[in-house]
Order: structure tokens, then C-alpha cells, then sequence
């Protein structure tokens, strides 16, 4: 494995030098290209004041830029703090000044001309085990919290993956989810060079656009939400031939049903692989094999380098099969015996603080059966949209900023296509006149569009319980359409 990122494109530069290694809309890099490119990407970021440790947040389009700008930033030894370009400027402008992002890289920015004008710089010794990437996730306090890996940790998921399922050359993975989320990076670029195979980085996430990315780049596997995978299924059976070229198709983002993955094999002749990743992990825990073997309920087996236990409240393991919180920690024995570490910690309020504890505890509710994993509810209070995770407390905050407003509630509903859809209970202070178009107008400013409810519902009260603590289970009653 190699021990940086700035030597994860030594082999294919030894044997492939001009073998494709991304291919985007705007051209494509061979190995040689993308390591000249990096290079020279690593030298733009240090003529523009930018020092091993410091941090920076990318706000890029899916292009080869995002990807030339990680392996610069990595060959400098930079942190890289994603920000999503669907991020609505308040949230931006959050994860900026929490993280201490020293230079935001965003399309304000003549970054072709920093290329160009770069000049070589020293080699840098980069530590492994030093941060490397910061992901801002919803909190469940209404905020983004950062999880913080190393290069080590970016390194490991990708690695894994190539000796497991038997990648090699032929790879040519395609992936249409923003590359600024730092799992993105592991499981594209990072991965397809540790098999020496080529990143295909799609601009277009409907289902023409996604097909027409799958045909002209003979792309193998591809990698999907629920919600894409529905659409495809309903919508675009008769392009079966512009997927010929695919031998996986991944689920990730969300729950993907028994029923969806069956409707999906028949439209498509493929089977889904449905995995179980996590922003802390980092990316893929469990994943379906090779092949056509999956079982019913469950999200994939645990990856060899990572052993997944189930425990009760008191943290006392529990035997296969029984329901409990899913823990995640290093396998103790075989190949990766030792190979993960977990997170360094978390970046809240201007600084990391340190992990201390060799299990990762999920929060998620689930069991393990023979190493199957089946998750029963994602992270409490979560809903997942389409792929896209939504805490409730972070809707919150923001409708509760609203003047009139005394209490509100957003929950998940579900949806066919979606998965679930997000609504919104809102209780009024006495006296006040609010109206549903001026609290999604507000909403519409401070969040990305996907966390803006698409159901509402003005309450005299919320449901509490004797405790004053909103009864959740009683919230989906309220609505009435």
C-alpha cells in the first residue's frame, strides 16, 4: 500500500504511463499527465501562500480540475475541506471559518492561471498519519461537524477494494456524485490508480446524462443512489444496451429495497451491489461480493480490514443476529490485522479534537448476521433524501429563526422514489401569521435546496410528551395530504 498520496500513482506511472487515468468534460490525463498536473497544481497552491498543514476548501464542479487540485494539495501536505458546490453561501461560509480554511479555490479563481505560472517546488515530506481531509457532516446539534481523516486512512478503503474484488487495468469506474466529499475522492481517483484503471468523472446525475457517461466511456462500474436507481429502473429500461459494458452497479447513500434492486435486474440484467459506508469510517464498510449474491435486508459483508460488532446500551457485545448499535474497529486477525485506524477525531469551533477510543461507534441500529450487515435505522433522526442525508436540527435551527415562530419539527416521510421526503411541522407563537411560502423562502436562503421541506403542516402544538419533549411518532399524523 502506498504509504502517501503523492505515491499512489507510482505503479501505473511504472507500467501505464499513458494509460488514461480521469477522464472528464472537459478532456482527459493520461498517468503522466496527472502527475505532471499535480505537481504543478501543488506549486499553484504554494505561490499562493500556502504551507504544509494549512488548510483549504475546494469548491469545484465534477472536471478534472477538483481532481488535479486534491493530488496537488495532498503532494503539499495541505487539509482539504470539500465544499459542495450545491451548498447554499450561508452553509459555505460556516464550514469555511470553522475549518480555518486559509484559501477557499472556487470558480472565482483563475486556477488555470496559477497552473500555468506555477514553478516546481521541493519535495514534501508529508506524514501519513497527519490530518489530510476534513468532511463536514450534519451534526445533531443543527450544525456541521468535521470528521478528520489522514492520508493513511484515505488510502486504506481503496486499497482494500482492489485486492477483494480483483480490480485491475480494466477498471473504469464512473461516479456522478460531487468529488469535493472527501469520500468521493477515496472511492475515484484514490481507487482507480491503486488498480491502475481509469476515473471517469460525470458531470450529469439524471438518467440520460448518467447513461450516456455509462455508453461513450465503456465505464464498468458505477456507482448510484436509491433515487437514481429508481429513476433508471422506471424510466430508461429500453437503453439496456448503453449499460454493456458494466459489470458492477453500486447502491450506496441510503437503503436500497429488495423490491428496487429486483425491479433493477430486471430491467437492466444487473445486479445491485448495496454497500454500508461512513463519513467516520472512512467510505465502504460492508459491500455485496463479486457477483450476483446478496441477501435480502442487508447492506453487504464487513471488509476484511474492519471487524463490525453489535452492542447493547451499556456497550456489552451482543451475539450475532441480535438488534443493537453497529460499532466499527480494526480486524484483529489476517491480511489487515491492524490496517485501520480510526478517525483522528473531529473539527468543531476552530479546532480537532482528538479521538481517543479504537471503536468507532456508529449510532446506527442494525445486526450482523455470518458478517451480513442489515442496518434497521439510520442514525436516529436522520432522513435520507435521494441519497442525501438531512438532520432534522439543522432544519430546525434555521425555521426557528424565523420571527412567529415557537416550535417546530422536521421529519422524514416516506417516498417511492426517494426514499423519504422531508417535512415540516411548524407551531406559530401566539398571535403570529406565518405563512408556508415565507418559511420555505427562508429556508431557500440558509440551506441547500435538497434540506428544504417539501411538506408543511401549521400546528396550534407540537405532540410532547411529559417530559416537553416532541413525541416523533405522532408527527406524520399531522400531515393530511
Amino acid at each position: 500500500m502506498a504509504e502517501t498520496i503523492a505515491r499512489v500513482l507510482d505503479r501505473p506511472l511504472a507500467q501505464r504511463p499513458e494509460a488514461e487515468a480521469v477522464v472528464g468534460r472537459s478532456g482527459r490525463l493520461t498517468y503522466r499527465e496527472l502527475d505532471a498536473a499535480a505537481d504543478r497544481a501543488a506549486g499553484a497552491l504554494a505561490s499562493l501562500g500556502l504551507e504544509t498543514g494549512d488548510h483549504v476548501a475546494v469548491s469545484l464542479p465534477n472536471d478534472l480540475d477538483v481532481v488535479v487540485a486534491f493530488h496537488g494539495a495532498m503532494r503539499l501536505g495541505l487539509v482539504w475541506i470539500g465544499l459542495n458546490t450545491a451548498l447554499a453561501a450561508p452553509e459555505k461560509a460556516h464550514i469555511v471559518a470553522d475549518s480555518n480554511a486559509r484559501f477557499v479555490l472556487d470558480d472565482t479563481v483563475d486556477w488555470t492561471g496559477a497552473m500555468n505560472a506555477a514553478a516546481p517546488i521541493p519535495a514534501v515530506d508529508v506524514d501519513p498519519h497527519a490530518p489530510a481531509g476534513i468532511a463536514y457532516t450534519s451534526g445533531t446539534t443543527g450544525l456541521p461537524r468535521g470528521v478528520v481523516h489522514s492520508q493513511h486512512n484515505l488510502l486504506l478503503p481503496g486499497e482494500v477494494l482492489v485486492k477483494t474484488r480483483g480490480y485491475d487495468e480494466t477498471l473504469r469506474k464512473g461516479d456522478c456524485l460531487p468529488l469535493t466529499i472527501l469520500n468521493l475522492m477515496v472511492l475515484t481517483t484514490l481507487l482507480t490508480a491503486q488498480a491502475g484503471g481509469c476515473c471517469v468523472v460525470m458531470d450529469r446525475r439524471d438518467g440520460d446524462g448518467v447513461l450516456d457517461w455509462i455508453r461513450d466511456e465503456y465505464v464498468t462500474v458505477w456507482n448510484g443512489v436509491p433515487t437514481q436507481l429508481f429513476d433508471l429502473a422506471r424510466k430508461h429500461a429500453d437503453r439496456r444496451a448503453d449499460m454493456a459494458t458494466l459489470t458492477e452497479v453500486w447502491s450506496g447513500g441510503g437503503d436500497c429495497s429488495d423490491a428496487l434492486r429486483t425491479e433493477f435486474e430486471e430491467a437492466f440484467g444487473l445486479p445491485v451491489r448495496a454497500t454500508y459506508g461512513l463519513t467516520e469510517a472512512p467510505t465502504v464498510v460492508a459491500i455485496d461480493p463479486p457477483g450476483d449474491r446478496w441477501r435480502s435486508g442487508a447492506s453487504g459483508l464487513v471488509l476484511p480490514h474492519l471487524e463490525v460488532r453489535v452492542v447493547d446500551d451499556n456497550g456489552a457485545e451482543l451475539p450475532h443476529g441480535e438488534l443493537g448499535e453497529i460499532t466499527v474497529r480494526t480486524a484483529e486477525t489476517g491480511r489487515w490485522a491492524g490496517a485501520w485506524t480510526p478517525m483522528l477525531g473531529e473539527w468543531s469551533g476552530g479546532q480537532l479534537h482528538p479521538g481517543t477510543e479504537p471503536v468507532l461507534h456508529t449510532g446506527d441500529v442494525g445486526t450482523v448476521n455470518d458478517w451480513w450487515v442489515s442496518i434497521r435505522d439510520r442514525r436516529k433522526l436522520v432522513v435520507v433524501r435521494g441519497g442525501a442525508n438531512i438532520y432534522p436540527a439543522e432544519v430546525e435551527r434555521v425555521l426557528l429563526s424565523v420571527p412567529g415562530v415557537a416550535a417546530v419539527a422536521a421529519f422524514g416521510v416516506p417516498s417511492e422514489r426517494l426514499g423519504e421526503q422531508l417535512a415540516a411541522a411548524v407551531q406559530p407563537a401566539p398571535g403570529a401569521d406565518i405563512a408556508v411560502e415565507d418559511l420555505e423562502a427562508v429556508c431557500r436562503e440558509q440551506l441547500s435546496r435538497y434540506k428544504v421541506p417539501e411538506r408543511w403542516v401549521i400546528v396550534d402544538a407540537l405532540p410532547v410528551n411529559a417530559m416537553g419533549k416532541v413525541v416523533r411518532a405522532e408527527l406524520p399524523a399531522l400531515l393530511t395530504d
